[in-house]
């Protein structure tokens, strides 16, 4: 009898352990402790087109819908559309902050275009009317 407890203990330690494991790597747990904390965090399955991007910065959650076309080369991302996913916590928010999130996104899908959703979308055109021209 006191072999099988063993045992039964040693099973019981081996899963906890397992899901402790399972629990701290968890890509979604990641993601929501970097919203949390107000940090980056990027969840993304490259391998798997219909499958959203999750994107989180300075406490803002953002969601990316993909879309595949054509390149030169191959089928690739040719679109992503980006939205905010609770936009009263944007405040604060600088162009600053889109373009480092686009950057960080375009490093993924570097033959991709970006779309942001209102209001972001008005927000990056109010300052380019608003930016003087570059010559």
């Amino acid at each position: 009898m006191g072999i099988l407890l063993r045992v039964l203990l040693l099973i019981a330690l081996v899963i906890i352990i397992y899901s402790f494991w399972r629990y701290w790597n968890n890509s979604r747990r990641k993601l929501e402790a970097a919203h949390h904390k107000k940090q980056f965090y990027l969840l993304d399955d490259q391998q798997n087109v219909r499958k959203n991007l999750l994107a989180t910065h300075k406490g803002v959650m953002f969601e990316g819908e993909k879309y595949v076309g054509t390149t030169e080369k191959a089928f690739e991302v040719v679109t992503i559309s980006l939205w905010v996913i609770e936009s009263e916590h944007l405040r604060g928010f600088q162009r600053e902050d889109f373009t480092f999130l686009e950057r960080e996104i375009l490093s993924l899908y570097p033959e991709a275009a970006i779309e942001w959703n209102s209001p972001v979308k008005e927000f990056m055109q109010k300052l380019e009317a608003t930016q003087p021209e570059k010559h």
